[in-house]
């Protein structure tokens, strides 16, 4: 099992990855490895220092994509594919899709484009990708505003959410759109909602 959060910055990816991981570990007796992207590996942090800094400046779509598809790769191959293999369940804040909409949607450099890129930097699917829906508005509340990302702006994370609804309605056998409003744990029982019902690794109790 390979589970995905998506959504723009600020809709609450994180939190609800956290909270998943630790129902699955919880409630049903699961090991759960929680990763974030970029990051989980020392190299993938120092590729995420360098991607959130302010200071690297305005960097073209192209030089970003490579740099995440770089700290992709190697957390797949060190961390996801293992784990899996040894029966666990991965949960992933931000995973290809992030990618795709950011630098190929949004970015210009087309889906295509990406998704090509990306079958070559992660060999593996997700077995459900969370798009968490929240309006830009709503989203910049819980924002800092301090990283390079989070400084585009209200008009850019709105075409960051648009262009995760429509990967969701390209793929809808791969993703599930969340309400992201209201109150967390509302959010994260529609989540436990959407999980698939066969599969499941064997508990650990």
């Amino acid at each position: 099992m390979f589970f995905v959060f998506e959504g723009a910055d600020g809709a609450g990816k994180s939190t609800q990855a956290r909270l998943l991981a630790e129902h699955l570990r919880r409630e049903r007796g699961l090991k759960v490895l929680l990763l974030r992207e970029p990051g989980g590996t020392p190299l993938g942090e120092r590729i995420r220092e360098i991607l959130l800094d302010p200071l690297s400046g305005d960097l073209h779509p192209a030089t970003e994509m490579f740099l995440f598809m770089a700290a992709r790769s190697h957390l797949v191959r060190r961390r996801i594919l293992p784990a899996i293999g040894s029966g666990q369940v991965v949960v992933c804040d931000r995973f290809l899709w992030s990618t795709v909409v950011y630098q190929g949607i949004v970015g210009g450099l087309g889906i295509p484009e990406a998704l090509r890129a990306g079958r070559i930097a992660a060999p593996l699917r997700p077995t459900r990708i969370f798009v968490i829906d929240s309006p830009p508005r709503a989203a910049f509340r819980r924002l800092g505003g301090t990283d390079r990302m989070e400084r585009k702006g209200r008009t850019f994370q709105e075409k960051v959410r648009q262009g995760f609804l429509l990967l969701a309605r390209r793929f809808p056998r791969e993703a599930a759109v969340i309400d992201g409003s209201g109150a967390i744990g509302d959010v994260h029982g529609r989540i436990l909602g959407r999980l698939p019902r066969r599969g499941w690794p064997e508990s650990v109790k």
